[in-house]
């Protein structure tokens, strides 16, 4: 009825404003917040434009049978049960698709499930203090929600106790008994109002006796034998309730055990039986009326169980070591005693020595400490008993049988292990015989053992201790004796990496790098490596990868970029797990370091050859220029006497035969004017002693000859001698007067008459026998002259 009414009144205020908006199009209302699943009218104004016209919701048309055509101006288009969070409505011209208007439809949801509870403040006992409410509400914008939280009852009208900007709200107000009360029921909604919208919840009616939240009861444990007897004061102690225990092994971190027990004005306690002995255990409580909620769990207590003495299970075996000078060391193990029991035990052991015809025999007690203890038997069977004393009474025995050495005893075959997730599988084959059952001792290192005992041909090992090899032995039992223990094979609880990989090591070059590695392993169960996997690449990218078998640890990387950089990891695979050495960084060079060596020793090899080249030539030189260059000056000359010209004709026709047909004779050869420096005359006669002699010192004589040798037509002997008289004297020749001349000129000393020369014959001087020789420098103008003759 009410949209029909509203309709009417849009089309009279329409028609009223019609002459003011004769084409106007519009829709309308704009903006609509309406509840989920309610129904909605929206009106579209056509003013604007002639003919149909139809409705899209979020650009999809709509079912032209919901629009309904008013007048000649409006259409309405009726929505039942809209569900949307939010919807754009547009109206549009059939004729021209114009929009001719549109509005955004929202929704929103009222608060639901309410849940209270009636609590207290400070676990005081009396009227609760508190009043908290929880609901739940889907909202669909930002809108901020304002929430209030009303309660009302026959006694009390609806009344306000709290305010929240979340779902959650709790009353504080010290006056909340005088709204709620015990024998009333209320009933409590909740509001929610936004800037566009506001929302009430459904009435939920409550009973306070099933919103109540008890506050935790106060416990007592009393320690019996094997049982914990948990007793209680709680609130409503007239009221029946129920009630929880709550206790566990203080050592424990596992699921606590939990049992219920109804209580009435009779019953304020329960008994937990089958404790263990020696254990402490955490108890609490909780208890709850009806239908209310628990309240919280009571303050843990903490208390020591007795020892039962139909729990001590011995649980007494032993292990057989290799005789030594025929003693065999046997060692006793059982389950001890809990330490936490608080009183003091006593363990004696007795090796009792028998044969198949006796049930006794000699024996001796040993008191043990400890829940080892290790004694000395020969080679004969024996019995191993162990008692257990408390204050000197008796509390347990138990007994076991040590096969004697050599003994022809059963044993179990075929041992097989596994290990899953560090659980360790064993089998075996039983033996012929028939037997009780089988013990199963298993050790890491030797010297501490565990041991259970088996109904089956198989069983399962627990508790290991990870990556460590173990050495088991299954031991069949029969009524009072054991047979022989087999051992199997050692086996590993679980399987560590391959181990680590260290001691990287890359020589790189250019476009290549050589890599290798080693593997250490630093536990004694690793896992064997399949093969080796290299990771290499550059900033850039790719990663690549290459593979090598578990024989390999080296490799070579191919097709680098030189001058690049690369990062590189290793790896290894085993059958169960992996590791990988940590990353490394390498550059592979710009060029070969091959070439740089080779051209090194290359340009070693050729500076040294240089070097022994240059120092061949420079000591070449040098020999050159320190060759002995004759020196005139140290030196005199004669002329051959023209006492054989035979021989000397015969010496020129010799020298002819080293000079070149096309050159003269003799080269020719200049000199300058020798210098005669006078010298008082030593003799007046030609022929006297040879001391009275005169000589000339003449000029380099590859210069040339004095010009008075060379009008002389005869040569004439004359014996050299030594010039290194006092008497001679020398002098440089100017380099003016001849710039090729290395000599140095001579003079010798001369008769006061120089005409002396051509008109007597020198006589031949005899050499002194002990005067070193001279050098005689021969021209070739000399044989030339001696030639003409």
């Amino acid at each position: 009825m009410y949209p029909t009414v509203a309709a009417f009144v849009l089309v009279a205020f329409f028609s009223i404003c019609k002459g003011q908006h004769v084409n106007t199009c519009d829709v309308f209302p704009k903006d609509k917040y309406i509840e989920v699943g309610s129904n909605i009218e929206i009106w579209c104004q056509t003013s604007c434009v002639r003919g149909k016209i139809f409705w899209t919701l979020n650009n999809r048309r709509i079912d032209k049978s919901l629009s309904k055509t008013i007048n000649s101006s409006h259409a309405v288009l009726a929505l039942r049960n809209f569900t949307h969070h939010s919807a754009t409505l547009q109206c549009h011209s059939a004729d021209t698709q114009q929009v001719l208007g549109g509005t955004i439809i929202r929704t929103y949801t009222k608060p639901s499930k309410i849940s209270c509870i009636w609590h207290y403040q400070n676990q005081i006992e009396g009227i609760p203090q508190l009043f908290t409410c929880n609901w739940e509400h889907q909202m669909n914008s930002s809108l901020k929600v304002n929430y209030t939280v009303l309660v009302n009852s026959s006694q009390v009208s609806e009344s306000e106790i709290c305010k929240s900007h979340v779902t959650t709200c709790t009353s504080k107000d010290m006056h909340i008994s005088n709204k709620i009360h015990f024998n009333t029921n209320i009933s409590v909604t909740v509001r929610a109002t936004t800037a566009a919208w506001n929302a009430s919840s459904d009435h939920y009616e409550f009973e306070p006796n099933t919103i109540l939240k008890m506050i935790p009861p106060k416990i007592n444990v009393t320690v019996l034998s094997n049982q914990l007897r948990v007793e209680w004061k709680r609130p409503f102690a007239r009221r029946t309730c129920e009630c929880q225990v709550k206790f566990s092994k203080a050592d424990s971190d596992g699921t606590p055990e939990v049992v219920s027990t109804v209580l009435d004005n009779t019953v304020n306690g329960k008994v937990i039986e089958k404790m263990e002995s020696c254990t402490n255990y955490r108890v609490s409580a909780r208890c709850a009326l009806d239908k209310a909620p628990w309240s919280d769990w009571s303050q843990e207590k903490t208390v020591l169980t007795k020892l039962n003495e139909t729990d001590v299970k011995l649980h007494l075996w032993r292990k057989i070591k290799p005789q030594k000078n025929g003693v065999r060391k046997v060692l006793a193990m059982w389950t001890e005693i809990p330490s936490t029991c608080q009183d003091t035990y006593t363990y004696t052991i007795k090796q009792i020595a028998y044969d198949e015809h006796m049930t006794g025999g000699n024996y001796t007690d040993t008191l043990c400490n400890s829940s080892t203890c290790g004694v000395d038997v020969n080679q004969a069977a024996h019995r191993i008993n162990l008692s257990v004393f408390h204050n000197e009474t008796l509390l347990a025995e138990d007994s076991v049988y040590v096969p004697a050495h050599g003994e022809n005893r059963p044993q179990v075959t075929e041992i097989q292990t596994s290990t899953t997730d560090g659980v360790l599988l064993i089998s075996w084959k039983p033996p012929d015989q028939p037997v009780r059952g089988y013990m199963v001792d298993w050790t890491h290192n030797g010297n501490q053992y565990y041991w259970k005992e088996s109904k089956y041909t198989n069983t399962t090992l627990t508790g290991l201790l990870k990556k460590k090899p173990y050495n088991i032995t299954v031991t069949p039992l029969f009524d009072d004796k054991t047979g022989h223990g087999t051992e199997a094979l050692q086996v590993c609880s679980t399987v560590g990496g391959p181990g680590n990989i260290t001691k990287v090591i890359v020589d790189v070059k250019d476009k290549s790098a050589y890599v290798t590695w080693n593997i250490e392993s630093q536990e004694e169960c690793s896992d064997t490596v399949i093969n080796y996997t290299i990771f290499y690449s550059t900033r850039e990218g790719p990663m690549l990868n290459v593979t090598v078998d578990s024989t390999k640890q080296d490799i070579v990387l191919k097709d680098l970029n030189p001058g690049s950089y690369y990062s590189m990891r290793i790896k290894a695979i085993g059958l169960t797990g992996t590791t990988e050495s940590s990353e490394g960084y390498f550059y592979a060079k710009i060029f070969d370091p091959r070439l740089l060596t080779a051209l090194s020793i290359g340009g070693s090899i050729l500076i040294i050859l240089v070097l022994s080249l240059g120092l061949c030539c420079a000591t070449q030189w040098k020999k050159f220029r320190e060759k002995p260059v004759p020196n005139p000056g140290l030196s005199s000359l004669a002329l051959w006497p023209p006492s054989d010209p035979q021989k000397l004709n015969t010496g020129v026709n010799t020298f002819k035969a080293f000079i070149r047909s096309s050159e003269s004779l003799y080269d020719q050869v200049y000199t300058e004017e020798p210098r005669r420096t006078p010298t008082p005359p030593l003799a007046t006669g030609c022929i006297g002693n040879p001391a009275s002699d005169q000589t000339e010192e003449y000029t380099d004589p590859t210069i040339g000859v004095a010009p008075d040798v060379q009008n002389e037509k005869s040569a004439e002997f004359v014996e050299t001698q030594h010039l290194g008289s006092s008497r001679e004297s020398t002098a440089l020749l100017s380099s003016e007067n001849s710039p090729f001349n290395p000599y140095r000129s001579q003079s010798s000393v001369e008769t006061a008459t120089q005409g002396t020369n051509k008109q007597c014959n020198r006589l031949p001087v005899k050499q002194q026998e002990k005067t070193a020789p001279v050098t005689v420098y021969v021209t070739l103008n000399m044989l030339e002259q001696n030639q003409g003759q």
